[in-house]
């Protein structure tokens, strides 16, 4: 190639604030000019990435369901025949019959080669060439993969998706086409992706189990990223076994992801469903013997949380105590602060992370060609196809880098490492903390979507990730179970789904499984 002229460099030097002498012009401009030498060199990039072989994974009839196939939203593409029978998301050859027979939705932000990825948005148009390593895992233990999901409730690309107990109200988010696929009987088992809640949000506000896994115990290899340091996958089901079996067929490291530990992630640490069915095999009063359940007082404190909320969720806890565990109140102040540092650390991630598809010094898998289409900075038109949560983001991030640069992040990263260590030390006194889910039940959708703007739009969710966001924070491992209805705060005649949260010391996923094992053993939730 050419060699880089000083004249080249001069415009660039000059944006910077730079100015350089004639000799370190010339200096300058060689070293540049190498530089190119070496980009024009680099091999090609692809032999790298986790290509699917289609012969053994293949997947035919790629369709965007029309309105009679999606009445409730849930769906943003299909990768099946009409005919139900002839699915072919599938291996043909699984090492394992884990989840033989079973159907496996995925959220609309994971890589499955040659169906769209929209991620929620018409930001770009993107179809990737690779498989999420989580994908290939489900195929390989002999499940088929029906579908890709669709994001936001409220925002999706393909309108809104509503909830299974009560149209018109929302099904939550970011994760809402994975819950409400799974609470109608759509798929069996859901994977939903979870930065600040949106496994379980869709798991209460749907009325199934979702867990938040431990931070870097299943690998987000191929997935769309919000910001590493939040970045979870995770199970949804109707039962709590089936959220077991599904978490044992994707955890483990994959050589990836630098979220994961090197070592340590096999054997026991990702074997559960034998110890849930061990669980569940017991007496009644014995299920939970020695098992100490922290409630966490700051939990049930959340401003603007719905009497009928905390109402419920008490009740459930109450019953802990006749399947054997020891229950008592447990205080961490510094829950309360979680929230708002998880507000402030997000826009310079989020915009970089997972607007600009920025994942500088990430050790993990790079999608290139998506950040390539988007380029350093969002078009007005790419803008304009956001949601309002993206739009709000990618605003904060302009903002944010522009008054604050990094010291604002980092200043918020030291604040949360604190907040994990005050969790840390309350799950030395207990096995588990458990609170409500979310604050209040699923609100109403907005009937013009986000025309309404997103101010108003937003002020529909405020308070809503009060109790969940903090585990991303944090890492660890947080599940939903849904433990009755309560009235919706728009027309007390609806009734909506209610979860109640359990969170466990980080890796000790099977805690957290055992305790709602016991409980949706010994209760029938929607009868409670």
């Amino acid at each position: 190639m050419a060699k880089v002229a000083k004249k080249d460099l001069e415009p660039l030097l000059s944006k910077a604030g730079l100015e350089l002498s004639e000799p370190l012009l010339g200096d300058f401009s060689t070293l540049i000019s190498s530089l190119e030498e070496s980009i024009e060199a680099l091999p090609n990039d692809k032999v790298a990435l986790p290509l699917p072989d289609l012969d053994k994974y293949p997947r035919t009839d790629i369709q965007v369901p029309c309105a009679e196939d999606n009445p409730l939203g849930a769906w943003a593409t299909k990768v099946n025949y009409p005919d139900q029978d002839l699915v072919t998301a599938q291996c043909t050859s699984p090492s394992s019959d884990l989840l033989k027979g079973r159907t496996v939705a995925l959220k609309d932000n994971m890589a499955f080669a040659g169906v769209r990825c929209t991620n929620g948005t018409a930001m770009i148009d993107w179809v990737p060439d690779i498989d999420a390593t989580i994908a290939t895992r489900i195929m390989d233990a002999g499940a088929t993969i029906n579908s890709c999901m669709q994001a936001l409730s409220g925002t999706s690309i393909t309108g809104p998706v509503h909830n299974p107990y009560a149209r018109g109200y929302s099904a939550g988010g970011s994760s809402s086409g994975s819950g409400c696929a799974v609470a109608t009987g759509a798929a069996d088992l859901a994977i939903g992706c979870d930065q600040g809640g949106s496994i379980r949000i869709p798991a209460s506000s749907c009325g199934v189990v979702g867990l938040k896994p431990t931070w870097g115990l299943v690998p987000y290899t191929g997935i769309l990223s919000l910001a590493a340091t939040l970045d979870h996958a995770g199970p949804m089901a109707r039962g709590v076994r089936d959220c077991a079996l599904l978490l044992e067929a994707i955890a483990g490291a994959d050589g990836w992801d630098d979220r994961q530990p090197a070592v340590g992630l096999e054997g026991e640490r990702v074997r559960f469903v034998g110890r849930v069915d061990e669980v569940q095999r017991r007496e009644k009063g014995d299920m939970l013997r020695d098992v100490r359940i922290g409630v966490l007082s700051e939990g049930f404190a959340v401003p603007g949380q719905d009497d009928n909320v905390v109402a419920k969720v008490r009740e459930a806890v109450e019953e802990f105590a006749a399947l054997g565990a020891v229950v008592r109140p447990v205080s961490v102040p510094l829950h309360a602060a979680a929230l708002g540092a998880w507000l402030c650390a997000l826009p310079l991630a989020g915009g970089r992370e997972c607007l600009l598809g920025d994942l500088g010094g990430r050790k993990q898998l790079h999608i290139a060609d998506r950040a390539e289409l988007v380029g350093s900075r969002l078009t007005q038109a790419q803008f304009d196809a956001l949601s309002p949560g993206g739009a709000n983001m990618y605003v904060g991030y302009l903002w944010v880098q522009e008054k604050y640069g990094t010291k604002l992040h980092g200043r918020c990263m030291n604040i949360l490492k604190s907040i994990s260590d005050a969790y840390d030390a309350a799950l030395k006194e207990v096995d588990v903390l458990v609170m409500p889910t979310l604050p209040f039940p699923p609100p109403r959708l907005a009937e013009n979507g986000y025309a309404e703007g997103p101010l108003k739009f937003t002020k529909r969710a405020t308070g809503l990730i009060a109790n969940t966001c903090p585990f991303n924070n944090s890492g660890h491992p947080a599940i939903s179970l849904p433990v009755g209805f309560v009235p919706a705060r728009e027309d007390p005649s609806v009734k909506l789904p209610v979860g109640m949260q359990i969170v466990g010391r980080k890796f000790a996923d099977i805690d957290c499984l055992k305790v709602a094992a016991a409980w949706e053993k010994a209760y029938n939730w929607k009868t409670f």
